[in-house]
């Protein structure tokens, strides 16, 4: 079978390299289709992976340069698509669904947002995607009749111990020395994150310093870092951040993905923004298995408070690491 995956986003690569590679050795035809976004080209690249990127430059943030941009991906992929003829079309993008009924090419949208907190994203892609792959807990609204559910998330399709084993030697290799703190600092440009805060400049000084006494901090970031900020950044290749999030003592940000990586990881995870409350999968791994914790950005105070809290906890890693085994049951 012919199989045309898209990738719209650095995590969309760890989620789908598996299933491709496992379709490549099975004997299909699989081609993957990306655009630009944050570092999502070089890990392709590191990975050796033969790629089409439909849209090399930047996007833009407006209205109307995101209508545009749609517009130009969807006539991209659709080029591909009618001289590809894809069996089965699979991404996280609403793009591939549009195309896919324009050609009468079946699609998967594979997605774990509720559509209430990504409303635009549901109106444009969920009507026309022949099915929708999303984990228990995702609610997909009034297209919930054509979601297939798993009793998972989209992180361990990458992290799950039969896919990951992490490797200690990269904390030695890049001196991340035996105690040390993740931060991720987000863009929050996408349409769905309008309105939507996160860390500020001013909240990441106060994080830094209640947790530097204890251990070394470093930043990973999609937006562009303030220069009193640039000396933590982490200089590890994006292939073996895992590595580092997994024996990470904590992890702080305004990233839901890393949020979620964490906490799949059994690192303490927090993550501090708008979107709190409004995805039920964070929520899950949060209220049911405690591996995560979900602050607004309109409570700073609550924020310094819970770091200081876990800070307190002597045996925090192994207690985490214990909740990530019932998680995992």
């Amino acid at each position: 079978m012919r199989y045309l995956f898209y990738l719209g986003h650095p995590a969309h690569f760890h989620l789908f390299k598996n299933v491709i590679l496992q379709l490549k050795n099975a004997g299909h035809d699989t081609r993957v289709l990306i655009k630009k976004k944050d570092i999502l080209e070089n890990l392709l690249k590191d990975s050796g992976w033969e790629y089409t990127n439909i849209m090399q430059g930047d996007r833009g943030d407006s209205k109307w340069q995101i209508a545009y941009g749609l517009l130009k991906r969807d006539w991209a992929i659709m080029k591909i698509a009618r001289s590809y003829k894809p069996d089965l079309m699979i991404g996280t993008s609403t793009e591939l669904n549009q195309v896919g009924k324009l050609l009468g090419i079946p699609s998967i949208n594979v997605n774990e947002d509720d559509a209430a907190a990504v409303p635009l994203f549901a109106k444009l892609g969920y009507p026309f995607a022949t099915r929708i792959l999303a984990p228990e807990c995702c609610d997909c609204g009034k297209w919930n009749y054509k979601k297939i559910a798993h009793k998972s998330y989209h992180e361990l399709a990458y992290l799950h111990p039969n896919h990951f084993k992490p490797d200690r030697s990269v904390v030695e290799k890049y001196n991340l020395g035996e105690r040390f703190y993740i931060l991720r600092f987000a863009q929050l440009t996408a349409h769905h994150d309008a309105g939507k805060k996160g860390i500020s400049a001013d909240i990441a000084e106060k994080i830094i310093s209640l947790l530097a006494p204890s251990g070394n901090v470093f930043i990973t970031s999609e937006r562009k870092l303030e220069p009193q900020f640039e000396k933590y950044r982490i200089a590890i290749p994006p292939l073996e951040i895992h590595n580092a999030l997994y024996f990470a003592t904590m992890y702080i940000g305004d990233s839901q993905t890393m949020a979620a990586e964490a906490a799949v990881l059994g690192t303490p995870s927090i993550r501090f923004n708008d979107f709190v409350g409004e995805l039920g999968y964070l929520t899950e791994l949060e209220q049911k298995f405690g591996l995560t914790y979900g602050i607004r950005a309109d409570d700073p105070e609550k924020l310094f408070s819970k770091i200081i809290e876990l800070l307190k906890i002597a045996d925090l890693k192994n207690m985490w690491q214990e909740k990530r085994k019932l998680m995992l049951n």
